[in-house]
């Protein structure tokens, strides 16, 4: 009986750690699903906070919606943008800089933690883009190619890698033609000085006529890359170093987009205000 007795024991004992380990169990499922809700509340507040831009009251609700939920990418998606939206362009400043490298750090773990595709895409273009507003126009350029990997019909990508490469071929142009102290209607005809700047710019210049052809393509009426491609052009005219049947070409070529461009604007003004009921100007007139 004793021993019957003490069997009884160690079940009723075996039993009760069974159930303790069950409430434990129960208690943190309870504490992680608490937590999962208070992250989705911390990032709706956020949302709300960016929209009313308060952007530093929404990076707290946002890094709070991080620490309770790490799963929640979105969170971290949006604690990037909201790092971008403090990050103002052309000002040298640590607090600035800080600004666009807490908002690449964020958008990093984003593609660490292996999202979706629409938001890496969202990270990488979002990287890209502050690259580009830092100058920092290589490593813009690699992040949108890293977008094309993603997705190689995304017209957007091709159009900013035309962007980068026109701004990559511009300035040295300019500081060229100022050295010698030329017009901005003036041909280069500085043999030496166009064939530097062509070994400068050449295939800079070919690559974004390439992507801005490309971006044209997939996305039809593309009036920006028109305009860009206009521009290229005339880079390109700029670097037919003897030859100026060429470069009549290329200005030709350039002026074909402007006016491409302009009928497409003009185009879609007008389809905008038949559905706002508004007036266009013609503007040649």
């Amino acid at each position: 009986m004793n021993g019957t007795g003490e069997m009884m024991k160690n079940v009723m004992k075996i039993c009760l750690r069974a159930v303790l380990v069950g409430l434990l169990a129960c208690m943190v499922l309870s504490a992680t699903g608490c937590d999962k809700l208070r992250a989705r509340d911390q990032l709706n507040k956020g949302v709300q906070a960016y929209k009313n831009g308060r952007f530093e009251d929404a990076i707290e609700h946002f890094k709070n919606s991080v620490a309770l939920d790490p799963d929640l990418g979105v969170a971290r998606l949006y604690l990037a943008t909201a790092y971008f939206g403090q990050y103002v362009p052309g000002v040298d400043t640590p607090e600035n800089n800080r600004s666009a490298e807490q908002a690449i750090e964020q958008y990093q773990k984003v593609l660490e933690s292996q999202p979706n595709q629409t938001n890496r895409i969202t990270a990488l273009k979002g990287i890209a883009s502050l690259y580009f507003n830092m100058k920092k126009f290589d490593q813009a350029k690699e992040y949108q190619r890293k977008v094309l990997e993603q997705d190689p019909t995304d017209p957007e990508a091709y159009y900013s890698i035309g962007v980068i490469d026109w701004t990559k071929a511009y300035f040295p142009r300019q500081e060229a033609r100022q050295k010698i102290g030329l017009k901005p209607e003036e041909p280069l005809k500085d043999e030496k000085v166009c064939e530097e700047l062509r070994g400068k710019n050449a295939e800079t210049v070919k690559e974004g006529v390439d992507m801005l052809s490309q971006a044209m393509k997939l996305r039809k009426d593309y009036d920006d890359a028109m305009a860009y491609l206009n521009l290229m052009y005339r880079e390109k005219a700029d670097i037919e170093c003897g030859d100026p049947l060429q470069r009549t070409i290329d200005l030709k070529t350039a002026d074909g987009y402007v006016e491409q461009a302009m009928e497409v604007k003009k185009r879609k003004a007008e389809e905008e205000s038949k559905r706002t009921g508004g007036i266009v100007m013609d503007e040649n007139k």
